[in-house]
């Protein structure tokens, strides 16, 4: 190389998926198990706190939005419409909120060798998914004791918690890389939190929006997290519900909310593959 030539870019520690596929999956699937463990050590109640958060949101949502404002009276089943909500919602939250420190918390194991640093984020996503899982359960007794009756739609449902899990994943480790060179992304990653959670359609059904306003509607369903939401409830538990092609105005807009997905995933891996050999200079 002449002396004039720039130099080559160097590898300044190792990728986001250092050591191989195998070992990147034990190693998330293993931090992920321990940090479930962990979370509910010497607790007497255990699993329960983690089923308590959602429970207490949904009944407090379900007394004002139900019993006061009287919306989704005429929706069926809104109750478990708005518990099933409130649940996979309250995945992306955990999942994506508990991310964006993930990488800064776990500093000891960024600085050590060969230790693949997608893993964290990843973890994070999966301690996440198992809260989902069990969450689901409780979904499903109150759609039993709610006359709510089995189909073969409920094979979808599946598919559907795949897809939130990679939408969640992916804003995920953007979150996370970001917040290893820029750490006002937590405060206003909370506000977004907050806000998209009144954006979605959780608390009201997506047919009352699209009587106010069709244009409203549309926009609203162009969130992934919204178009899923609203798929799992036609699909789970009214069948007479809007699919989420049918909400969103027709199969081909549905092609908008499926770009942000995998838009948003893709930007959110490649940041952090690109940030990954760095990340322990940063911090």
């Amino acid at each position: 190389m002449s002396a004039g030539s720039p130099l080559p870019y160097r590898m300044t520690g190792p990728s986001a998926f250092a050591g191989g596929w195998r070992r990147f999956l034990h190693l998330s699937t293993l931090l992920a198990v321990t940090e479930f463990k962990l979370r509910f050590f010497g607790s007497a109640l255990g699993y329960v706190w983690s089923l308590m958060r959602p429970l207490l949101l949904f009944g407090v949502l379900y007394l004002v939005f139900s019993e006061v404002l009287a919306i989704g009276a005429d929706t069926p089943y809104y109750a478990v419409v708005l518990l099933m909500g409130v649940i996979v919602y309250e995945y992306f939250g955990e999942a994506t909120g508990a991310a964006v420190t993930s990488v800064v918390d776990r500093e000891n194991l960024v600085r050590k060798v060969h230790f693949p640093r997608m893993a964290i984020p990843l973890s994070v996503s999966l301690t996440a998914c198992l809260n989902l899982v069990l969450n689901f359960v409780v979904v499903f007794f109150f759609a039993a004791i709610s006359g709510v009756e089995p189909r073969w739609t409920w094979l979808e449902l599946p598919l559907l918690l795949v897809v939130a899990a990679l939408f969640a994943t992916g804003t995920a480790t953007l979150l996370a890389a970001l917040y290893v060179r820029f750490r006002d992304v937590k405060p206003i990653w909370e506000i977004v939190l907050r806000a998209l959670f009144y954006a979605t359609p959780v608390l009201y059904p997506i047919e009352q929006l699209a009587e106010k306003s069709e244009t409203l509607a549309r926009v609203a369903m162009c969130n992934p997290l919204a178009a899923l939401i609203q798929q799992i409830r036609h699909a789970v538990i009214d069948p007479s519900a809007p699919t989420a092609a049918e909400a969103i105005g027709g199969v081909a807009w549905l092609a908008v909310p499926a770009a942000v997905l995998v838009g948003t995933c893709s930007l959110g891996f490649w940041v952090f593959s690109r940030m990954a050999p760095r990340i322990a200079e940063e911090l």
